[in-house]
């Protein structure tokens, strides 16, 4: 199990959404409070703000690379390409994984398990995978 996975997993069980939880795993690397970077994607947990859509732990993966790895030049196109690049490809191999993409798809193949708060446990798992694979790539490319 991936340090950063299990990381996520804690925050996830001890009640923090899907997106709060992976994003709250890197808090660290991103040099943010824990509070902070929970405030920030509050609004994305339950494939954002439980409209189902995309998957909230995947959203939170995706702050991060944005804080590591965003740009703030509008003119800065390469960056701009890399960074989607690198998005689509986190994209791919959570797919392969997980096999969506699509909050309400992930949770069709899984039985509904939702807590009375919307809580779903076996989320647990794509926070888990989302943060095991966004660690992966912060290893094999430092941000700097």
């Amino acid at each position: 199990m991936s340090i950063k996975g299990q990381k996520a997993r804690e925050l996830f069980e001890q009640g923090y959404n899907c997106a709060q939880a992976v994003a709250g795993a890197f808090a660290d690397e991103m040099g943010l409070p824990l509070e902070t970077v929970v405030r920030m994607v509050s609004g994305f947990g339950g494939g954002m703000g439980r409209l189902r859509e995309v998957c909230g732990a995947f959203s939170g993966a995706v702050f991060v690379m944005s804080v590591l790895y965003g740009y703030d030049d509008a003119a800065a196109n390469e960056e701009k390409m890399r960074l989607y690049a690198d998005i689509q490809g986190l994209a791919a191999s959570f797919r392969k994984q997980n096999g969506s993409l699509i909050c309400r798809e992930l949770l069709e193949t899984r039985a509904s398990a939702a807590t009375a708060s919307g809580h779903n446990p076996l989320c647990g798992d794509m926070v888990e995978s989302a943060a095991a694979l966004t660690e992966t790539f912060l290893k094999e490319h430092p941000p700097g």
